[in-house]
């Protein structure tokens, strides 16, 4: 069993936002000792796992608590389970993606402005052509400068 100020630290939240989450009904099985202290047992540090990744994912607290209370509700909410959990892996793949994207830029702005500073101006890297370019810049150009167009 841990304390509220031992889970506060094992996973870096504030202890209101803990105490919250109780209020809100999201942490299955947390228990009380009899001065009314919560205790938190493995079941409840596994809540607060998946509560932390469905956040993460974008989920709302109403979200997250529907979510919890199917748990609850035992394998009749199975589908229900797998389907929430297919629709947000498909949500952080496309964010994923796009996020990728925007590195692969913040990458070539890196190559750019070091070859622009170590040249001394700027001009010397515009007129350098995309072929020019090395190999792993040349494909971040490419990537990053093509754009698509809407059918």
């Amino acid at each position: 069993m841990y304390t509220i100020g031992e889970v506060s630290k094992m996973f870096n939240l504030p202890i209101p936002t803990l105490r919250f989450y109780d209020k809100e009904g999201l942490l299955i099985d947390l228990e009380r000792n009899e001065a009314g202290i919560r205790k938190f047992n493995d079941k409840s540090l596994e809540a607060l796992k998946v509560i932390d990744c469905l956040k993460k994912s974008g989920l709302q607290i109403k979200e997250i608590k529907e979510f919890m209370h199917w748990c609850t509700l035992g394998d009749q909410t199975l589908e229900q389970r797998k389907e929430m959990f297919l629709r947000q892996k498909e949500t952080m793949e496309n964010e994923i993606q796009e996020l990728e994207k925007a590195l692969d830029m913040i990458k070539f702005k890196c190559w750019y402005y070091e070859t622009a500073t170590k040249a001394g101006s700027e001009e010397v890297v515009k007129t350098i052509s995309a072929s020019e370019m090395p190999n792993h810049i040349q494909k971040l150009y490419e990537d990053t400068h093509s754009i698509v167009k809407p059918e």
